[in-house]
């Protein structure tokens, strides 16, 4: 999957959400993020691949606005195979859900008695308010974790702390250790943190099946007056 080398320029007036774009903006004229968009633009000149496409970096944002947004799921980094990664953590486009997503099904199957979906496409969750945010959002091709420590945990590291200062009563669900380690940044009386092991097959049966996280969030919503998320994809 390739992209013109322009689309790696990380531009936020052409690919940001006007409402994420008005408190975002500004990190763009930060030097990690210059640097950030030097290593993209290089690493594609090198012949790399790199996921998810250009215009899709952002592409969490434009599915769930800031206002709208009433639950956080942070994952790790965007899915390193061929047609999978499309800017929405764990989401994939079509064809079979990778194994974090089966395992993700599986728990919603245990909660709610879902039949795991043969969709792995998970914007009907974003368009009702589920930021499905990953702590970076850029990987290379067969190569997880290849962009951490680029400049992409300080951006979100930013994300977390305007949603934290802005808003009030969201539930943040941190699995793995990548998206715990950013707990800090969540005031815990006005917010609700989940925590679990990630859903990878290496480490789903170290606490995420059974981890209820489901039920607890839409418990959560409903007891504060707002809707909670119908889960069926």
């Amino acid at each position: 999957m390739c992209y013109p080398k322009n689309m790696l320029a990380l531009q936020p007036n052409v690919f940001l959400e006007e409402s994420w774009k008005s408190r975002l903006l500004p990190e763009f004229a930060k030097p990690y993020m210059k640097d950030l968009a030097q290593f993209l633009r290089a690493e594609k000149s090198a012949g790399k691949i790199i996921y998810p496409p250009g215009p899709e970096i952002f592409a969490a944002f434009d599915a769930c606005p800031f206002e709208k947004v009433k639950v956080v799921i942070l994952g790790q980094d965007p899915y390193h195979g061929p047609g999978q990664a499309h800017g929405l953590c764990f989401s994939v486009r079509k064809g079979v859900p990778p194994p974090s997503l089966q395992n993700i099904f599986k728990e919603l199957q245990s909660e709610y008695g879902i039949p795991p979906s043969k969709d792995g496409d998970l914007t009907s969750w974003a368009r009702q308010g589920v930021l499905l945010l990953n702590t970076v959002l850029t990987v290379e091709a067969a190569q997880p974790q290849s962009h951490r420590g680029r400049g992409w945990e300080q951006f979100t590291d930013k994300i977390l702390e305007c949603l934290n200062r802005e808003r009030d009563g969201l539930v943040f669900v941190l699995w793995g250790s990548p998206a715990q380690a950013k707990s800090g940044l969540i005031d815990t009386k006005r917010h609700l943190i989940l925590k679990a092991p990630h859903p990878s097959p290496l480490s789903a049966y170290r606490g995420f099946f059974g981890c209820g996280h489901f039920k607890k969030i839409n418990e959560w919503l409903d007891s504060r007056g707002v809707t909670p998320i119908d889960w069926k994809v």
